[in-house]
């Protein structure tokens, strides 16, 4: 730890880091000797490099981006916010490993003639009444292939929920997880992410920054004085904002004949843009009434007597 030693000689200083591997570890150990610790997106560092990519440019190229006064840096995690995000980052593995198994053995029974329907339940039974069937063409080791792949499935969707138990707890026992969700189309995978993504929300001055840091407002490509307002692009987590809009259909399938203002809202919502764009309208007021709850410390009240949301302790 030579680094540690030399920065625990240095004056509090502010430090520019590039976001990489370890960085949100090593921001926190020169904090903790007193120095403030900055966190930049390696793709906003590299256009400010000058000449061939060596250690001296790029140090050079992360001070002079640090130096903007717009930059906009990396919220930095804590060791909890990082322990959330290992967990779900491992869930995510598990299930896309669950996808490619499923969608291989569709494949490999395909070429036999055995066809199964769409669905993790609907392949089961389709492949034990295929395992069970002595006159299709499936040989006796692509009957022990697929039986060794139906148990891996099996083992997957075991860890998956153990997983999912882990997740839960955690939404229960984390206090901002636990005033997430309050809010509306927010279950214990959101408000865990949400919370492992903005943490105490310090690192956005309003909601709607935290809204585009999570990639859930519309691009913008404006030329001429003409603006063309696009739909929401690829920049942000994928994973959240997907589990983001899975919570807003829940919502808006749920909303029924309910009378608060923000049930109102999305109603007319859902009849003037239809379903899937309401879905991402509500995703984005999430993320921000999400922003406020972590911003302010207090929870999540849906509506007061004057029809208004409100945040009270």
């Amino acid at each position: 730890h030579q680094v540690l030693d030399f920065m625990r000689r240095q004056p509090a200083c502010r430090v520019f880091m590039e976001a990489c591997g370890g960085s949100h570890y090593w921001a926190r150990q020169l904090q903790a000797l007193g120095h403030t610790v900055a966190l930049i997106s390696p793709q906003f560092v590299t256009p400010f490099r000058k000449g061939h990519k060596t250690d001296a440019n790029d140090a050079l190229a992360i001070v002079e981006a640090g130096c903007r006064p717009d930059m906009r840096f990396v919220p930095l995690k804590s060791v909890e916010q990082q322990d959330i995000q290992s967990l779900h980052r491992i869930r995510e593995r598990y299930i896309h490993q669950r996808t490619q198994l499923i969608n291989q053995v569709h494949g490999l029974l395909q070429e036999y003639g055995v066809i199964s329907g769409r669905g993790q339940k609907a392949l089961k039974q389709r492949v034990w009444l295929a395992l069970e069937d002595a006159d299709n063409e499936l040989s006796m080791l692509m009957r022990d292939l697929i039986a060794e792949q139906m148990a891996e499935l099996d083992r997957l969707n075991e860890r998956i929920q153990s997983l999912d138990k882990r997740v839960e707890q955690m939404s229960r026992a984390v206090m901002p997880c636990r005033q997430l969700l309050a809010i509306e189309g927010v279950g214990p995978v959101v408000a865990t992410q949400l919370y492992s993504a903005l943490g105490n929300g310090n690192a956005f001055k309003k909601g709607r920054q935290a809204s585009a840091y999570l990639g859930l407002t519309p691009t913008q490509h404006s030329s001429g004085g003409i603006a063309k307002i696009k739909g929401i692009g690829r920049t942000g987590q994928i994973s959240l904002k997907a589990a983001l809009i899975r919570g807003a259909h829940s919502a808006i399938n749920t909303v029924g004949d309910k009378q608060d203002a923000k049930s109102r809202w999305l109603r007319a919502l859902v009849a003037r843009v239809g379903k899937n764009k309401a879905a991402v309208a509500l995703a984005n007021k999430t993320v921000r009434t999400a922003w406020a709850v972590l911003h302010s410390g207090q929870s999540y009240c849906r509506e007061f007597n004057d029809g208004s949301a409100l945040m009270v302790s």
